[in-house]
This record gives C-alpha cells, sequence and structure tokens, in this order.
C-alpha cells in the first residue's frame, strides 16, 4: 500500500517562511516524480512544483518562482518544498503526488500522478 504523508504545514504571517515534508513508503520512491499540489477554498487544486526522480529536472508554476525550492531526499524517501516569501495568496491545502510517467519538467500529465498525500495546511496571513 502506497502511502504519501505531509508534514510541515501551519500558520504564518506574510512573508515567513515554511518547509513541508513528504514522507513515502510502499514504492519505489527513486523511480518516481514527485510533485506539489495545492487547492485553495472555493479553487480548484493547482500543480505547484514538480521535481523529477534525479532530483535535477524541477518545474515552478509562475506565481511561485523565485520563492519555493523543491528537493528529495532519495535515501530516506523524502520530498520537501521550501517556502519562502509566504503570501496570503498561498494559503492553501498542500498535497505531495507521485507519478511514474509524469514528465517533471512541466508537471504533465495531471492524470499522470498515481498517488496524492491527505494534505498539509498552509495558512498566510496578512
Amino acid at each position: 500500500q502506497v502511502l504519501l504523508m505531509e508534514s510541515g504545514g501551519g500558520a504564518v504571517e506574510a512573508g515567513g517562511s515554511l518547509r513541508l515534508s513528504c514522507t513515502a513508503s510502499g514504492l519505489p520512491f527513486d523511480q518516481y516524480n514527485f510533485g506539489w499540489f495545492r487547492q485553495a477554498p472555493g479553487k480548484e487544486r493547482e500543480v505547484v512544483s514538480c521535481v523529477g526522480w534525479e532530483g535535477i529536472t524541477t518545474y515552478y508554476v509562475d506565481s511561485v518562482k523565485g520563492r519555493f525550492t523543491i528537493s528529495r531526499n532519495n535515501a530516506e524517501n523524502t520530498l520537501y518544498l521550501q517556502m519562502t516569501s509566504l503570501k496570503p495568496d498561498d494559503t492553501a491545502m498542500y498535497y505531495c503526488a507521485a507519478g511514474f510517467l509524469v514528465l517533471p519538467s512541466s508537471c504533465t500529465p495531471i492524470t499522470g500522478f498515481n498517488h496524492l498525500g491527505q494534505g498539509t495546511q498552509v495558512t498566510v496571513s496578512s
């Protein structure tokens, strides 16, 4: 059974930082591409960032470029998302996802993500 468990969310003021983690089990972690999604209340889920199995190829949605950094530790089966200069618009539930056939340079196709975590809440106040 595949399990993706996110942690690290919380409430911060605008301009603050958070580091999300996602620990995976039940799948060959170093063979999967991974991504972070987020969903704000009343909005559709959107892709935030992706990273290839090798930890080199990455993708960021324009709204987070220069502020968020995705990384992974294959030895520890853990995915990270370092978030800095947080804005109220970043408030959302953040999910990690694993996709064997996803292109990490574009986070596509979205349907290629096979597994999704339960999410961790990030709230940024102004």
